[in-house]
């Protein structure tokens, strides 16, 4: 495995290796401090970040290498030079390409055309590395066999929703999926694809148009419903729709006893979930934004070693 490009190239078993290395990082960071010795990583980023930038950077220097952050408008892709063209240039440079923009198709030209590996640290369709990072925290808090657990998102059908089905299904779990029905729901592409794997794996995967769907789940998940780009029209329309999925004391009180409460941040508290929800004890937001460096730095040291 070269890249890391869509959730669903992973397999059940390779998720497993990332993991338990990321375990590993997660206890001594620099267990593997020369694997990127005298190396760099590139992180190109068209979106703004936080937290894969943050993770980016130190997952490369915990690994001895020298990260190399490039805005989206810092290369020549911006003034007419093709994307392949442009693997191919930083290929001759870094170890390995981080990439955090809009359309997955960039994303999968960067990995044709690099001859190093590739990884998704975002697109509009999928986000591979947070839930990488995810289901560390669901392994931390309820073990590595789920067997007998439901996991819920709640929300706006966006990539965290696409990507929530996959990887549930990778991994054989039951998958709550609860969105508004029509504009805001989960494109029937990626329900279908998820499905194709959940019939492999035995995974359950159910999407619902019902706030209560999230009934007895062992985690309930969401994600910002407004972003900076959207119009005031467009903003009206997001809290009309989703504004009875959002996560309150009440939503959570539906779920089991020893639920949690997952976000990949940023969040806007008073929206999708209430300051009660995501400040109070079960919330587990700071522990998936400790493993987004942990499973970047197993991606890449996998990656870089052909370990996957």
């Amino acid at each position: 495995m070269k890249d890391l490009l869509r959730t669903e190239h992973l397999s059940c078993s390779q998720v497993e290796t990332l993991l338990a290395t990321a375990r590993d990082f997660s206890k001594d960071p620099l267990s593997a401090s020369t694997a990127l010795a005298n190396r760099t990583v590139a992180i190109y980023m068209t979106k703004p970040s936080t937290r894969t930038r943050l993770a980016s950077e130190s997952a490369v220097a915990h690994l001895g290498g020298t990260p190399i952050f490039i805005r989206g408008d810092e290369l020549q892709i911006g003034r007419g030079e093709t994307i392949s063209d442009t693997a191919r240039v930083i290929s001759q440079f870094a170890a390995a390409l981080i990439v955090r923009t809009f359309k997955q198709s960039d994303v999968d030209q960067l990995g044709e055309a690099a001859s190093i590996p590739v990884i998704n640290g975002l697109t509009d369709d999928d986000h591979p590395t947070q839930l990488l990072a995810d289901w560390m925290v669901l392994n931390e808090k309820f073990g590595e066999n789920l067997t007998g657990r439901k996991f819920a998102y709640i929300g706006d059908g966006n990539n965290m929703a696409n990507t929530w089905l996959t990887l549930g299904a990778i991994m054989g779990a039951h998958i709550v999926v609860a969105t508004p029905s029509g504009k805001f729901a989960v494109k029937q592409s990626f329900i279908d694809r998820a499905n194709l794997i959940a019939a492999k794996t035995g995974g359950k995967l159910e999407i619902s148009n019902d706030p209560e769907s999230v009934k007895d789940a062992s985690a309930i998940y969401t994600d910002v419903w407004l972003s900076m780009g959207d119009s005031d029209a467009e903003k009206a329309e997001r809290v009309k729709a989703l504004t009875p999925f959002a996560v309150t004391p009440k939503l959570m009180s539906l779920a089991t006893k020893d639920a949690i409460f997952m976000h990949c941040l940023p969040a806007h508290r008073g929206a999708e979930v209430s300051a009660e929800v995501i400040d109070g004890n079960q919330s587990v937001v700071w522990q998936q934004a400790f493993h987004r460096r942990t499973t970047i730095q197993s991606i890449l040291y996998h990656l870089t070693r052909g370990g996957i």
